[in-house]
């Protein structure tokens, strides 16, 4: 007993030390025993709120910095279940202070069992399992009249009147209280009600003023007391449970955690003074909202929980499937529900039920006039399946109707009656024939034809309906191609447009905007598709021509033209119309800019003089001309050639070459790189200028681009050499010695392909004479490229062995030869 007197005392030594240390606590620094400590002297003190416990803290000298850290391990002890439970303890000021601890731990964190799907799918297993229902009772209302007082509860009693005083009392473990010149009274076991009366009458002794009434006594609980309350059976988590005086049946069955697996929802047991004095049944709360049973405990309670009698399960198209309790005097009807009822597509007439029988498993199907009388049996599963995917009475009609669509087939439907409902066929229906698609017993369909227009007007004899019969009324627009005409040229909207009777030229004209400014209204052409030529004649024709002439108010001169299906109608450019076209020219010329063509055979040297001659800094030789197409200054000119598609077909052949050869990728890229600059013309405008309208003197075309450089005073060199640069041009040196400033060739250059190209766009090969290259001039404003090798690929092992056996063969033949 020493020993464990010191052990306690060294423990309220260390508590009361850390108690009086608090300032400046680190919370990693504290234990989990102290962590728990100070919670559970904040709950001492009624903090049970998140701000409370955080006052608690602070307190204890947590700073507010350290208060995120404190609340983390405050959370991560609750889950792991350390000390008592303290959820049911009221906020500070209300008079009222208990506890509540089980055997274990808390409850809420106990480890759930492992019952697998058969726990999920009973129902109301998660109701005592729902943090969001604690069933906490209402420690703020007005102290019931029918309260039972007992041991530990306190009595606040006011005397009002001639006679002021207020009494807080407790009540001893004998169930008496004693009040100042008053005496001792028995009050334990007394509701509130008579512990009043009892109170008055006695008080009525020491304080006459009671009797005559100008005094008044008012009796009060100031604090409930805590009761124990045991809970057996088939419960998640039996045991002994601390609980306020106040507490319900369902608020113990929460702390309990509920019925385990086994246990029955529906005959819960309160047992008092080995007496049962009620009986709980949780689905009147579950289904109704009703707690009839739930009444409130006293202490040495016990509530039993019983293994359940008989459990069906329901499944398939209802609202909440689930395993549900029956009772004996239950049937299948009461099982429906509980299940909440029937969904929409659920197939009501018969349910099937899987059953036990003393051998083995049983198969029923109930209908539903006996579902108000079948008395399941325990372990029955029933099923509600859901309707066919099918009707039984559509008949659908599509095509030339008012209202197509899907009917019912009402007794006796025909077709003539399907297409009066529908409203009747449409003014562009085919009246020579119609069909029914039709269903044969074994699913395969067949074809139903008929007259519309006879069977309309009663020639034929009308064709009975049956169910799923799909009737189809084509219309004439849906049997033929569509009617077009199209219209190209110069008009403002060319397309293709719907045909209509009696369509005009005129009309046509108009819907595609009018004629464009340089079109002629002479000579529009229109072609027209032959149905009937001679295919065995070499000559026969393809299409006919008609040249038709319109006036300025786009009416057809002459005889009136009328326009038939597929007829394409082309309007031209008129004789000598022509748009302005311009070219640019910059540089170093005295005016630069955008200038007009004037002439058809316009000249680049026609151009010059126009901007005013060259600067006295212009590098005539290095002028250059680009030419990128009027394709391209102008899309929407349809008269200009197009050069895309050859373009196209360029690189096409390049992307195929370099799939196929990978090697010299680099190769690729410069001639893909030389395709996008083919605009560019080599001109030598010294020679132009000397000698106009020369073969060198070229005609330009709209778009066309003249550069007139000021003098160039490098050379550029790239591609393989050491040191690709720029170097300053010097007259008289040569290509090597250009190469020889930049470096030097690299091992991998192909030097017999290597080129220069001028700054007027042209380009010059190396040539090759017997063992030596020839290398071009080099200019101004020139740039110098050495090519990469192809990579050669390296012979491997089975390559070699071929040669040398190739070469022992020859050599054997020679031998056998000088023999």
């Amino acid at each position: 007993m020493k020993r464990i007197f010191l052990s306690f005392l060294l423990i309220f030594i260390a508590v009361l030390s850390f108690a009086q240390s608090g300032a400046n606590i680190k919370v990693d620094e504290l234990s989990d025993a102290q962590i728990l400590q100070i919670v559970k002297q904040a709950e001492a003190m009624g903090y049970t709120t998140e701000a409370q416990l955080e006052q608690a803290a602070a307190a204890k000298g947590i700073k507010k910095e350290e208060m995120v850290k404190f609340k983390a391990r405050v959370e991560k002890l609750k889950k792991q279940g350390a000390g008592s439970q303290t959820t049911d303890k009221p906020s500070s000021g209300t008079g009222r202070e208990y506890s509540e601890t089980t055997d274990g731990g808390a409850i809420n964190n106990e480890k759930k069992e492992d019952d697998g799907e058969i726990q999920s799918k009973i129902f109301g297993s998660d109701l005592f399992r729902n943090g969001n229902i604690t069933f906490e009772p209402n420690l703020r209302i007005a102290t019931p009249k029918s309260y039972i007082i007992g041991p530990d509860d306190k009595l606040i009693i006011d005397l009002t009147g001639d006679n002021e005083r207020t009494y807080n009392l407790q009540v001893s473990p004998e169930g008496v209280i004693n009040l100042e010149y008053v005496g001792r009274i028995s009050v334990g076991g007394l509701s509130i009600d008579q512990a009043a009366s009892k109170i008055k009458s006695t008080m009525a002794k020491t304080y006459p003023a009671l009797r005559s009434g100008r005094t008044s006594v008012a009796v009060n609980l100031g604090n409930i007391r805590s009761i124990q309350v045991t809970i057996t059976g088939q419960v998640v988590k039996a045991g002994t449970y601390t609980l306020p005086s106040l507490a319900n049946v369902y608020r113990a069955l929460y702390m309990s955690g509920g019925p385990s697996q086994n246990g029955t929802f529906r005959n819960i047991q309160v047992i008092r003074n080995n007496k049962i004095v009620a009986n709980v049944d949780v689905y009147d709360f579950l289904l109704r909202g009703i707690q009839q049973g739930n009444i409130r405990l006293q202490d040495q309670d016990v509530i039993n929980i019983p293994a359940y009698d008989k459990r069906v399960e329901i499944s398939g198209e209802v609202k909440d499937a689930a395993i549900f309790e029956v009772k004996n005097n239950e049937t299948l009807q009461d099982v429906i529900n509980f299940a909440k009822g029937f969904t929409a597509d659920a197939y009501t007439a018969k349910i099937k039920s899987f059953q036990n029988t003393d051998r083995e498993r049983r198969i029923s199907d109930i209908s539903e006039s006996q579902y108000n009388t079948y008395q399941p049996k325990n372990g029955d599963k029933f099923i509600v399946e859901a309707i066919l995917e099918r009707f039984e009475n559509r008949v659908e009609i599509i095509g030339a109707v008012f209202r197509p669509g899907v009917y019912s087939l009402d007794n006796g439907l025909t077709l003539k009656g399907l297409i009066q409902k529908a409203d009747g066929i449409t003014e562009d229906a085919f009246l020579n024939r119609g069909y029914i698609n039709r269903l044969n017993p074994d699913k395969t369909q067949y074809i139903v034809s008929f007259d519309v227009a006879k069977i309309l007007s009663g020639e034929e004899k009308d064709i009975p309906l049956t169910r799923e019969d799909k009737v189809t009324i084509s219309s004439i627009f849906d049997l033929r191609e569509e009617y077009t005409v199209t219209i190209q040229g110069e008009v403002r909207a060319p397309g293709t447009f719907e045909y209509s009777q009696n369509l005009k030229l005129e009309d046509i004209i108009q819907m595609a905007g009018g004629l464009k400014e340089g079109a002629t209204p002479n000579r529009i052409e229109v072609s027209r598709r032959i149905k009937n030529s001679d295919p065995t004649s070499t000559s026969s024709k393809t299409a006919d021509l008609f040249v038709v002439n319109i006036d300025e108010n786009l009416r057809v001169v002459g005889d009136k033209f009328e326009i038939k299906p597929f007829d394409i109608i082309s309007v031209r450019n008129s004789e000598g119309y022509s748009v302005q076209k311009q070219v640019k020219i910059e540089g170093e010329v005295l005016y630069p800019g955008m200038y007009t063509i004037t002439s058809k055979d316009y000249r680049i040297s026609d151009l010059i003089k126009r901007a005013g001659g060259l600067t006295s800094f212009a590098y005539a030789e290095g002028a250059s001309l680009k030419r990128p197409g009027a394709e391209k200054i102008n899309p929407a000119d349809k008269n200009a050639i197009n050069n895309k598609d050859e373009e196209d077909k360029k690189f096409a052949n390049l992307e195929r070459l370099q799939e196929k050869d990978a090697k010299d990728t680099g190769a690729v890229k410069k001639v893909k790189e030389e395709l996008v600059q083919s605009d560019l013309v080599g001109i030598n405008l010294e020679k132009i200028l000397k000698k106009p309208l020369s073969r060198q003197d070229l005609i330009l075309e709209e778009g066309d681009v003249v550069r007139v450089p000021k003098q160039l005073q490098t050379v550029k060199v790239t591609g393989e050499v050491l040191n690709p640069n720029s170097i300053v041009y010097v007259p008289g040196k040569s290509f090597k010695q250009y190469i020889n400033g930049a470096g030097g060739f690299t091992n991998s250059a192909l030097k017999n392909r290597a080129y220069i190209k001028y700054a007027n766009g042209s380009a010059e090969a190396a040539k090759k004479f017997l063992f030596f290259n020839n290398y071009p001039k080099v200019r101004p404003g020139a740039e110098i490229f050495v090519p990469v090798k192809a990579e050669r690929e390296k012979m491997s092992a089975q390559a070699w062995v071929g040669i040398g056996t190739g070469v022992a063969s020859l050599a054997a033949i020679i031998v056998s030869l000088f023999r």
